[in-house]
C-alpha cells in the first residue's frame, strides 16, 4: 500500500478510546482557543463580507460562530473558517508552518451538526485532521511551500478537513482514502495576499473546511478520488513542493500526537514574528526600559520567514492595512517597545497611522541570523537587541516563545485569552458555560443540540 492507503488505514482505524488523556484535554484547550478567534474574528470587516455571501445560499442548520446566523453546513464550516484567521491568533504547528485548527474545528463542527455526531466522534475527528494536516505540512516543508506560493493551511488544511469530515460521516478505509483523493483537486491557497495585504489569507481556512467536507460527502455518495494523492507522480508532495520529504507523512504514526505539538498565539500578527516580540518584551520589562529610551532595535529573525515579515523592506516599513501590520516586523518590534503588547488593540488602523510608530519603526533593523535557522522548524528561536542613547546594550534570545507546547499558557490564561475576546459578543454567563462545558465535552450526546451555545448575544 501506499502512502494515501496508510494514512486512511490509520484513519479509520483510530478510536477515542485509545487517545491518551492528554490528547482529548488538547482538544478541549485548543477548541476553547478556536472558539474564542472565531468570535472576536465574527467582527471583522472580511467576516462580514462572507456571512452576506452565506446568507445568500440559504437556509440551515450549521451555526455560524458569535453571531445569531445559521447557515447550509458547509457554509458555516466557511464562514467560521475565515473569520477564525481574521485577527492572527488562531493555534500554529510549528513544524509545518500552517494553522490546523482554523480549518480542522470548523469542518469537525460543522460535519458533527450534520451527522448528529458526540463529543466524543468529534473529539477522534479532530486528532485526526490535526494529524494528516501537520504531518503533510513537515513533508512539503515550510519553505518549499513558501517558495511556491502556497499558504500550508489553505493545501494541506483540505486533507484534513477531508479526514476529520469522513471520520464523522462514517466512512471506512476506501471512502476515506477517496476523500483524500478529492480533497487534493481542491487543495489551493495562493500568498500573493501579502502585495495588497488582501483578506484571502482569511478565506484559505475557510475554504479548506469547506473543500474538505464537500470532499467527504461526494466520496460517501461513491465518487471516487485517486487512491495515490499523497505519493502519486503529479500527486500533492510532488506538485506543491520542490522538496518533499515523503517519509515525513507516516514517520512515527500512532507513536504520538501532532495535536500536542501545536502552539497558541498570544500576540494579534504573523507566528514569526512571535517569538521576537517576546524577546523585545523581555528586555523592555526586565530593564523597564521606556521608549524614549531606545536609540535603535535590532531583532534576528528566521530565514523562512523573512520574506513573510521583513521583505520587500519598502512594504514592511510602511503599512498600510491591518493586513499589512500583522506581517510587518518593523511595525510589531515598534508597538512591543512603545505599549508593551502586540494585542488586536495594537493592530488597529489608528496605530498604523500614528506618526510616533512611524518614527520607531526607523529605529527597528531586520536580520536574517543563519545561527537561528540551525533548529528550525523544530524550535521558533529569535533574538532581540536593544541599543539606548546613553550606550547601553541589551541581549537576549528566545528558544521557545510563550504558547509553544515547551512554555504554554495555562489552561487559566488560556481561559483569559478567550474572555478577552469574546467578551464583547457574549454574556458572562454563556462565556463562562462553555468554559464549564469543555471540562466533560466527551459526555455530549449530539453536537447538533450543544454548538446554538457559540451564537452571538449582541
Amino acid at each position: 500500500m501506499g502512502i494515501t492507503q496508510d494514512l486512511a488505514r490509520f484513519s479509520s482505524e483510530l478510536k477515542f478510546h485509545r487517545l491518551p488523556a492528554e490528547v482529548v484535554d488538547r482538544v478541549k484547550y485548543l477548541f476553547l482557543d478556536f472558539i474564542g478567534v472565531g468570535i472576536r474574528g465574527s467582527r471583522a470587516e472580511s467576516s462580514k463580507s462572507t456571512y452576506r455571501f452565506v446568507r445568500e445560499m440559504g437556509k440551515g442548520n450549521g451555526v455560524i460562530i458569535g453571531t445569531k446566523d445559521k447557515a447550509p453546513h458547509i457554509y458555516s464550516a466557511l464562514a467560521n473558517g475565515t473569520a477564525g484567521h481574521a485577527i492572527e491568533m488562531d493555534d500554529v504547528n510549528n513544524e509545518s508552518s500552517l494553522h490546523p485548527g482554523v480549518v480542522v474545528f470548523p469542518a469537525a463542527l460543522a460535519t458533527s451538526e450534520m451527522a448528529g455526531a458526540s463529543g466524543k466522534d468529534f473529539i477522534e475527528a479532530v486528532v485526526l485532521g490535526y494529524e494528516v494536516m501537520i504531518r503533510l505540512g513537515k513533508a512539503i516543508g515550510p519553505e518549499n511551500s513558501y517558495q511556491r506560493g502556497f499558504h500550508p493551511t489553505g493545501t494541506c488544511g483540505t486533507f484534513g478537513a477531508s479526514v476529520s469530515a469522513s471520520k464523522l460521516l462514517g466512512l471506512k478505509k476506501g471512502g476515506i482514502v477517496s476523500a483524500m483523493g478529492i480533497a487534493g483537486s481542491q487543495a489551493s491557497g495562493s500568498m500573493e495576499y501579502l502585495a495588497q495585504g488582501t483578506w484571502t489569507k482569511r478565506f484559505h481556512p475557510g475554504w479548506a473546511a469547506l473543500s474538505g467536507m464537500i470532499a467527504a460527502l461526494l466520496a460517501k455518495k461513491g465518487f471516487k478520488g485517486p487512491t495515490s494523492i499523497i505519493e502519486g507522480r503529479d500527486g500533492f508532495l510532488h506538485a506543491y513542493s520542490n522538496g518533499a520529504d515523503a517519509s515525513k507523512v507516516l514517520e512515527g504514526i500512532g507513536s504520538g500526537f501532532e495535536i500536542l505539538r501545536t502552539s497558541v498565539k498570544p500576540h494579534a500578527c504573523c507566528r514569526y514574528m512571535q517569538p521576537p516580540i517576546d524577546a523585545i518584551l523581555k528586555i523592555v520589562k526586565e530593564n523597564d526600559l521606556l521608549p524614549d529610551q531606545v536609540e535603535k532595535l535590532r531583532v534576528g529573525i528566521l530565514k523562512a520567514g523573512a520574506h513573510l515579515i521583513a521583505e520587500p523592506a519598502e512594504k514592511k516599513y510602511s503599512p498600510q492595512s491591518i493586513v499589512d501590520a500583522q506581517f510587518s516586523m518593523p511595525f510589531g518590534a515598534a508597538v512591543a517597545i512603545l505599549r508593551r503588547r502586540a494585542g488586536l488593540e495594537e493592530f488597529q488602523p489608528s496605530v498604523i497611522r500614528s506618526e510616533e510608530v512611524k518614527r520607531m519603526m526607523k529605529r527597528v533593523e531586520c536580520l536574517v541570523d543563519p545561527d537561528l535557522d540551525r533548529t528550525f522548524p523544530r524550535q521558533w528561536c529569535a533574538t532581540a537587541e536593544v541599543f539606548t542613547k546613553d550606550g547601553k546594550r541589551y541581549f537576549t534570545k528566545i528558544e521557545y516563545c510563550k504558547g509553544d507546547p515547551e512554555n504554554p499558557l495555562s489552561w487559566e490564561e488560556l481561559i483569559e485569552k478567550f474572555h478577552d475576546l469574546s467578551n464583547r459578543t457574549m454574556t458572562k454567563k454563556r462565556r463562562l458555560s462553555i468554559v464549564d462545558q469543555m471540562d466533560h465535552f466527551e459526555k455530549i450526546q449530539d453536537i447538533k443540540k450543544w454548538a446554538p451555545i457559540l451564537l452571538g448575544d449582541r
